[in-house]
């Protein structure tokens, strides 16, 4: 018994992140949702294309659908004229055409059947029945090709992967309804110490309101977990043994807050001593030192200071380890931080006009994925990061430093 003595050790931070790092713990299950509903939550399987998106051979610009060799030698001073054989807007199926003649098509329009490329309609006038072309197009140029956005058969999305809205927007376009994701962590909170009342009952002297308990509801809201909030329980080892008990068999890892330090009070580390296995309990921060953390049955118990600044740092400092090793998913880097890396290629841009350039963010380095095409919504999967060029400038050159903004959650599977 350490109590009234003070703690026989205290862990470096380091020294207790690797014992936790050595602990199994029982595996968060999975299920299947609306996909709708999946947003956010960590995919449990890869996801396979079913078709090809796009499905179809389509424009990528307003235009005229044109055969690309009919536009050879096109310029200013000597356009070429192609007769208008029709129109194609969004939605409508395709016409068939042959040399010699022109279709108007819009962003999006399926490609009319004998055409290969599109020439941009700034590039273009129409005179009586015909168009004038001004500038030669190469085949299959402006045409977003059948599967050029994902190909049958393709894995579009890996297991472990936290689920994006751009995702979402995939999944939907290959015709997925829902998904088979891993189950949000339940976590039990457990609040220990005969001075606690709950929040809007009468506060005497001597007794402190029971806000840890709000404090980490929140808190476990923004790591996507549903929080059981079980309750007060009062210092005494049987009760505390009872509700720890209860609280496991309702919760995939149980939060307790106070009674885990050295006083005559803290009952907390017996409990799960007698009933599991202490990982470790004291580390060397302040506030905070009396953190710990034990298992139960395959189920982590962490066991935070009953004082609120103590207990929302210790629990920032374990709980993202501890719902890690629950998942078997870690979090590097957050979606929405700004992280440097050095451009393999160049990005381009044009002067008046704001890019916002898709890139692959890894180690340091950004390799630009894709910085056209807007109507590509894998590359914005393919892609964990955004580059954005100011209107001011022409682009950034190869090897030059720049901020990428992380478009997602930066994972590894344990």
């Amino acid at each position: 018994m350490v109590r009234l003595k003070g703690f026989k050790e205290r862990k470096r931070v380091e020294d207790a992140l690797s014992a936790l790092s050595n602990v199994s713990f029982k595996r968060i299950e999975h299920e299947t949702v609306d996909i709708k509903e999946a947003c956010g939550r960590i995919l449990a399987e890869d996801v396979v294309a079913k078709y090809n998106v796009p499905h179809f051979d389509r424009s990528a610009v307003d235009g005229y659908a044109v055969v690309a060799e009919d536009t050879f030698g096109a310029s200013l001073n000597n356009p070429v004229m192609l007769k208008i054989a029709g129109e194609v807007e969004m939605g409508e199926k395709p016409i068939r055409m042959g040399r010699g003649e022109a279709v108007r098509v819009s962003t999006g329009s399926a490609l009319p059947e004998g055409a290969n490329a599109v020439v941009m309609l700034e590039y273009t006038k129409e005179v009586d029945g015909f168009v004038e072309i001004y500038k030669p197009v190469v085949p299959f140029e402006n045409v977003s090709k059948e599967g050029e956005d994902v190909r049958k058969g393709e894995v579009v999305l890996k297991a472990g992967e936290i689920l994006q809205p751009q995702d979402i927007g995939v999944l939907t376009s290959l015709g997925y309804t829902s998904v088979k994701v891993l189950k949000v962590p339940k976590v039990a909170i457990v609040s220990t110490g005969n001075e606690l009342v709950e929040v809007g009952e009468r506060i005497e002297v001597g007794k402190v309101v029971n806000s840890n308990a709000y404090m980490l509801y929140c808190a476990l809201k923004r790591y996507n977990c549903e929080p059981l909030i079980y309750g007060i329980v009062r210092d005494n080892f049987d009760d505390l043994k009872k509700a720890l008990i209860q609280a496991l068999n309702v919760s995939d890892c149980v939060i307790t807050t106070g009674g885990t330090s050295v006083g005559k009070g803290d009952l907390v580390p017996e409990v799960v001593k007698e009933v599991g296995k202490i990982i470790f309990h004291g580390i060397s921060i302040k506030p905070g030192m009396p953190t710990g953390l034990g298992v139960v049955d395959g189920k982590p118990v962490l066991m935070l200071s009953g004082f609120p600044a103590a207990c929302l740092i210790g629990f920032e400092l374990i709980f993202p380890h501890v719902l890690s090793k629950l998942t078997g998913v870690r979090v590097v880097k957050r979606r929405g931080e700004v992280v440097k890396a050095k451009l393999k290629r160049r990005i381009p841009s044009k002067a008046g006009v704001r890019t916002f350039a898709r890139v692959i963010y890894k180690d340091g380095l950004a390799e630009p994925f894709m910085t056209s095409g807007s109507g590509i919504l894998s590359s914005m999967i393919k892609a964990n990061g955004v580059v954005v060029v100011p209107e001011e400038k022409e682009g950034f050159e190869e090897g030059e430093e720049v901020d990428v903004i992380l478009v997602r959650d930066l994972v590894e599977k344990l």
